[in-house]
């Protein structure tokens, strides 16, 4: 049964992580193709986004999903890219998908799949990065920094997470601060201190980390400050998500 495939992230006024989307629909949609003889558009990869967009998700996954349609599709997947399991994936694109699915009938199946936080490849790649920032150093810590969620349970993970890769959990939005984990590792004796920013794409939050490390930086002058790049749209994101839809 063929598949169409939707990309649904949050969506942003800042231009880097809609590039960034089109970058890693692209690799999906190479992976999807590879190796297949004469059929260089068998699959069909989209992005949608939850907000910020002049469309409700509804209608764009309606729209994408029509398109789909009479292109020979009978079965769209929706993937959201979000690392945690907080309202917007537990609740609020739940919702979308059966709104759309309500208005576009059974002519074309929509199917939602797991979030992509949700991958045991994230904490790997995660901890591949740590290693190669960690090697011939000693005496450093890490922080894992991500956005967080007053949902209940939402933490739960992320913190599983980190007790894995060994290092301390903080949050942009709620407690416990990037700066509090920063005084806990100082007091512990730490010299440096790495900074692992657990969002997908560069963006005004990643930009704002970037300046509090410049304030810490000033805060603990004794300290080496370290901060790491997102994830980003990469080959091995790709794979993971591919991983995922055809679960």
């Amino acid at each position: 049964m063929p598949s169409a495939y939707l990309l649904v992230s949050h969506g942003s006024r800042d231009p880097r992580q809609e590039i960034a989307m089109q970058q890693l629909a692209k690799l999906v949609n190479n992976k999807l193709i590879s190796g297949v003889v004469l059929q260089p558009k068998c699959e069909l990869v989209g992005t949608a986004y939850l907000e910020l967009k002049p469309e409700p998700l509804h209608q764009q996954i309606k729209r994408f999903a029509e398109s789909a349609l009479a292109s020979g599709y009978d079965r769209l997947k929706i993937l959201p890219l979000f690392l945690l399991a907080g309202v917007h994936v537990m609740e609020d694109i739940p919702g979308e998908v059966a709104l759309a699915q309500q208005a576009i009938a059974q002519d074309i199946i929509i199917e939602l799949q797991p979030y992509l936080g949700s991958h045991a490849g994230v904490e790997q790649l995660l901890a591949k990065q740590i290693a190669q920032s960690s090697e011939n150093h000693y005496n450093q810590g890490w922080i894992l920094l991500t956005h967080g969620s007053r949902r209940p349970g939402s933490k739960k993970q992320v913190q599983a997470m980190a007790a894995n890769l060994k290092v301390v959990v903080a949050y942009w939005s709620v407690a416990p601060s990037l700066e509090s984990r920063v005084k806990e590792l100082v007091s512990a004796g730490y010299h440096k201190i790495n900074i692992l920013p657990y969002f997908l794409f560069a963006g005004g939050i990643t930009d704002a980390i970037a300046h509090s490390s410049q304030e810490l930086k000033l805060q603990f002058p004794a300290v080496h400050f370290q901060l790491a790049e997102p994830l980003g749209a990469s080959a091995e994101l790709a794979d993971l998500i591919w991983d995922l839809i055809n679960k």
